[in-house]
């Protein structure tokens, strides 16, 4: 049975989401990322029967890149990083509700999703390779549903097939966050209303975190 009461699993999925845009709009800019929190967004999509939100990114601190997010996209709105990275989280949430409505769809990726971790147990185990097949999943699947997000940044980086691969990949997991998001009882009107509290409680279990290192990144 989780710790966490039930706003601060709602918060930790949020985060999950927020790591993942935060991200996707680095790497679309500047062709960079925090590896050790890409790898924990990327791992959540292997995470199927977790036993509490916090272990579906490993632990608590697989997502504080997320936490600190959702306490800047509520606490400054008005900067154009945040901005970026709001929208990609409202997309992905708009996503997963048309996801959410297509079990069939659910049922490819799911099984596609288990091929991709038979692989990384007993073959690759590369982040950047697993990436590949991932981005593959969200070509065949995601990207045939009608509401699509626009990824804006560097045409220089974006146009090069890794990173399109990263930023692909990113999206999957973020719409898997969504999803437990949404199961947890979280809704797109908890941002109007609730926004407040999203970013008191982000803010508190993010502080109870310890420091780690988030700078390093691949070209």
């Amino acid at each position: 049975m989780s710790s966490y009461s039930p706003l601060e699993q709602q918060v930790i999925a949020l985060a999950g989401v927020a790591q993942s845009a935060r991200m996707v709009d680095q790497v679309a800019k500047t062709g960079t990322y925090p590896p050790a929190f890409f790898e924990a967004s990327l791992r959540s999509l292997f995470t199927f029967d977790a036993p509490r939100v916090d272990a579906v990114f490993g632990n608590i601190q697989g997502v504080k890149l997320g936490l600190r997010s959702v306490v800047e996209m509520f606490s400054d709105p008005a900067n154009e990083d945040h901005i970026a990275m709001g929208l990609y989280v409202k997309g992905l949430l708009k996503l997963e509700a048309q996801f959410s409505k297509r079990p069939e769809l659910q049922e490819i990726v799911a099984s596609r999703l288990g091929h991709v971790d038979f692989k990384a147990k007993h073959f690759s185990n590369d982040a950047v390779e697993l990436a590949s097949s991932i981005s593959a999943i969200y070509q065949d699947t995601i990207s045939n549903l009608p509401y699509r997000i626009k990824v804006k940044g560097n045409v220089q980086h974006l146009q090069q097939a890794k990173n399109a691969d990263l930023v692909r990949t990113l999206l999957l997991a973020g719409l898997r966050s969504a999803h437990l998001w949404r199961q947890l009882g979280g809704r797109s009107r908890h941002f109007l209303f609730h926004g407040g509290k999203l970013a008191e409680t982000a803010t508190r279990l993010a502080k109870e975190l310890s420091p780690v290192t988030d700078a390093g990144s691949l070209h």
